[in-house]
């Protein structure tokens, strides 16, 4: 198999879309991220990788792998400079439980690759309701709101009631049981009285950010 003729990039997409091609790194050999990293450097690109292991950082050669900002809570990687910030944050990512934080990173630094930092709202889950009202007011002063929640994952319903904000929940694996790896999550989303509340699939933290970033263009244009 040769993989410079079977690997094929989207260099142009973001000018169809107004988002780059993302590179997902799960079920990549270091085989493939090498050759898809050095088509990347060969068009002077950049990219977005996710769910990118430890390991698979460390297989890379040492100059492909020195150009890569990773973060291991959030499996990402940046190959290439990200976008400059804006000073203002529009989008608030909200967790239940602490145990969501690694869909939370990835959320957050798929927005900060397009320059928007977010205001992260962490263990705001509804057993202790009185630390979501804490913070409330800073939540419904973003105009996207993302919501990132396991077991019985009540907590985007509560929020799409109190935020005038467009509200994406992101069902998250954390549970065990009947919580089924986030099926349960995703069930109550999908199930949700909240009007208007859009639902990711499970721990896609990514597609959370990249619709965020949608409705964030859809607004300036």
């Amino acid at each position: 198999m040769d993989l410079h003729k079977d690997i094929r990039l989207d260099f142009d997409r973001r000018s169809r879309m107004g988002l780059e091609e993302a590179i997902l790194a799960s079920g990549k050999t270091a085989a493939h991220l090498v050759t898809i990293l050095d088509q990347a450097a060969q068009r002077h690109a950049r990219f977005l990788i996710t769910r990118l292991s430890t390991e698979q950082l460390d297989a890379l050669p040492g100059h492909h792998r020195d150009r890569i900002q990773y973060d291991a809570l959030s499996r990402t990687g940046y190959f290439g400079e990200p976008e400059p910030l804006h000073t203002a944050k529009r989008v608030a990512v909200v967790a239940a439980g602490t145990s969501d934080v690694n869909l939370v990173r990835e959320i957050s630094r798929t927005l900060g690759w397009y320059g928007e930092p977010a205001l992260e709202v962490t263990d705001v889950g509804l057993a202790g309701i009185w630390r979501l009202l804490e913070r409330l007011d800073e939540i419904k002063a973003m105009p996207v709101v993302i919501v990132v929640a396991g077991m019985d994952a009540a907590l985007p319903t509560v929020v799409g009631g109190l935020v005038p904000g467009v509200v994406i929940g992101c069902p998250s694996s954390v549970g065990y049981g009947v919580a089924e790896k986030g099926s349960s999550a995703l069930n109550a989303m999908l199930a949700s009285c909240a009007a208007g509340l859009l639902v990711t699939n499970i721990d896609n933290g990514f597609g959370a950010a990249c619709a965020a970033l949608r409705v964030l263009r859809t607004m300036q244009s």
